[in-house]
């Protein structure tokens, strides 16, 4: 496994990208260092502790989850222009991403816009954790979220 998304939820687990557990028991996230550690709104309530190199977590969520997790790096997602990883549009989805963000492969993705498909799952400001996930997991020579 290459990542890990604490508290996923459940219409999301067919979307995850190749390598990353769904996790419900605590356990999973002190196994090991996780090189990408995904966090949900209900995530970051129910953390205890955890180490990782990279970290999704909701911008207005980060300085108190950074007091229970390590992490090498914080991507923030949600939709203060602040947040590396937000959305451009409600109304017709677009992911932006706000800066370069590392990959857990050690490659980057460049600040740039990406529309998304018809027939999410749930709203797209809802989705932006596993949307974060599969950005930095997917192999970006397509459209990371054609489902």
């Amino acid at each position: 496994m290459e990542g890990i998304i604490w508290h996923c939820p459940d219409p999301w687990r067919p979307l995850l990208p190749p390598g990353i557990l769904a996790a419900e028991d605590a356990r999973d996230l002190t196994l090991r260092r996780w090189p990408l550690l995904a966090l949900t709104g209900r995530g970051t309530e129910l953390l205890d502790r955890a180490d990782c190199g990279i970290l999704l977590v909701p911008g207005e969520r980060a300085e108190t989850v950074l007091a229970r997790v390590r992490a090498e790096t914080v991507v923030t997602y949600g939709l203060s222009h602040r947040d590396s990883l937000t959305l451009s549009s409600l109304s017709e989805p677009v992911v932006c991403v706000q800066r370069v963000l590392p990959r857990p492969d050690g490659g980057t993705v460049e600040p740039q816009e990406f529309p998304l498909p018809a027939g999410l799952p749930a709203p797209a400001a809802e989705l932006l954790p596993l949307l974060g996930l599969r950005l930095l997991q997917m192999p970006l020579t397509g459209n990371p979220f054609s489902w």
